[in-house]
């Protein structure tokens, strides 16, 4: 490596995974060409890397929040692209971070020009899950089986449950970081194959526990939820009480595959699905969009949610190329289903470019992986940089909906002394 030239990574190489760094190159000749890589192993071992073209200002600088890459796994101006373009070493491979304690880290070097261009810096970009002083602990109680999550100091924090087809630690930590109290869960614990009917009744004790939380403040629950989690999310909000505020991503208006119980009695029929619908694609993933059943029809009646029993706010996230399912389509049979029973409890977000998979950013762009429901790997649709801009915007939505619907009051917090 050379000893004059400075990667810098700004205000600090360690933050949060969803927080943007500004990366700097000085001390390279005037004009000089050089290569920008990022590498990065995830949990289950998987490679993923990304290269970008730079050239130095007259001065021998290079400024990634200013500067564009030539060419690359991105082009133009794009100050996260070497982290949101990684792509994985092997076909169809999803980045794995679900768990909270050890940090996603990256490592970006500048190196002369060409494939395989000498290393002149290095500096490694530690992203944490959690915050200083958020509290990790695994939650086995009842039938509630979870991570929570909750801030440094007394509180009084809102409260939100965070659903997740399967379990995942990520969304849930870095809420818990901007001031949430998170138990996060998912949809199922157990082999899809054992799966056979699910219970409400298990998801409203997740409910209840947040509200005796000593450090909970707010007078009910938010939820927030994407894919297979989004039905269960708007089901909790039109038959539990104490849900104040829902964030659907890309889910369903219907309850998807497996039939809904609670109080003992199936409430919801399942929506069901025909993989023979299923595309296979040149790339060897499926497409499977118009997989599942069309919950217009008379037939599929008795899967509808009935949204217009909650009390509490949505917020309905789509994205327009959802290879998934058509969650576009899912959203706005939600609305019209609202405003047919004159509700107005509600505020929609389309993402024109973005697919399936919303996460927070700035994590590796995912265009298709394993499905563990289908058992092949699947598209999820979305345009790489449309994608990674949706998912910033929506973080910050997200944020700013629970803290307007999640009222937190000194009465609330008393009673539970």
């Amino acid at each position: 490596m050379s000893s004059q030239v400075r990667l810098r990574l700004l205000p600090k190489a360690r933050c949060l995974f969803d927080e943007p760094v500004q990366v700097k190159v000085a001390g390279l000749r005037s004009k000089q060409v050089v290569t920008m890589r990022a590498r990065a192993t995830d949990e289950k071992g998987e490679m993923f890397s990304s290269s970008a073209t730079y050239r130095a200002d007259g001065n021998g600088e290079i400024d990634l929040d200013k500067d564009p890459s030539l060419s690359g796994t991105y082009v133009g101006v794009e100050p996260m692209g070497l982290l949101w373009s990684m792509k994985p070493h092997n076909l169809h491979k999803k980045f794995q971070k679900t768990k909270s304690l050890d940090p996603h880290v990256v490592k970006i070097s500048v190196h002369e020009e060409g494939e395989e261009g000498e290393m002149l810096a290095e500096v490694i970009n530690e992203r944490l899950m959690m915050a200083d002083g958020v509290s990790r602990q695994p939650v086995k109680e009842g039938n509630i089986r979870g991570v929570l999550f909750t801030p440094p100091g007394k509180g009084q924090f809102p409260a939100v449950l965070d659903l997740g087809s399967f379990m995942s630690e990520k969304r849930g930590s870095l809420l818990a970081s901007k001031g949430f109290v998170v138990l996060a869960a998912a949809v199922y614990n157990d082999k899809l194959a054992n799966i056979r009917q699910i219970h409400l009744d298990h998801f409203e004790e997740a409910v209840y526990f947040l509200r005796r939380h000593p450090k909970v403040g707010s007078k009910g629950v938010g939820v927030i939820s994407r894919s297979k989690g989004g039905d269960i999310a708007l089901s909790l909000a039109a038959f539990v009480s104490g849900i104040e505020a829902v964030v659907w991503i890309n889910g369903c208006c219907s309850n998807a595959a497996i039939p809904l119980h609670y109080k003992e009695r199936q409430i919801l029929s399942p929506l069901k699905f025909d993989s023979s619908r299923m595309i296979h694609t040149p790339s060897g993933a499926y497409m499977g969009k118009n997989v599942v059943d069309d919950p217009r029809a008379e037939e599929n009646k008795d899967s509808l949610i009935p949204v217009e029993k909650a009390g509490g706010r949505f917020l309905f996230v789509a994205s327009e190329d959802d290879l998934n399912w058509d969650s576009k389509m899912y959203m706005d049979l939600l609305v019209e289903r609202l405003k047919h029973h004159g509700k107005e409890n509600f505020e929609c977000i389309l993402y024109p470019g973005a697919g399936h998979s919303l996460q927070p950013p700035y994590e590796p762009f995912c265009p298709s992986s394993f499905h563990r429901t289908v058992r092949a790997p699947v598209l999820w649709g979305g345009e790489p940089r449309s994608h990674t801009v949706a998912e910033v915007h929506v973080w910050k939505r997200i944020q700013e909906f629970f803290r307007a619907n999640l009222s937190c009051d000194a009465a609330n917090a008393k009673a539970k002394l």
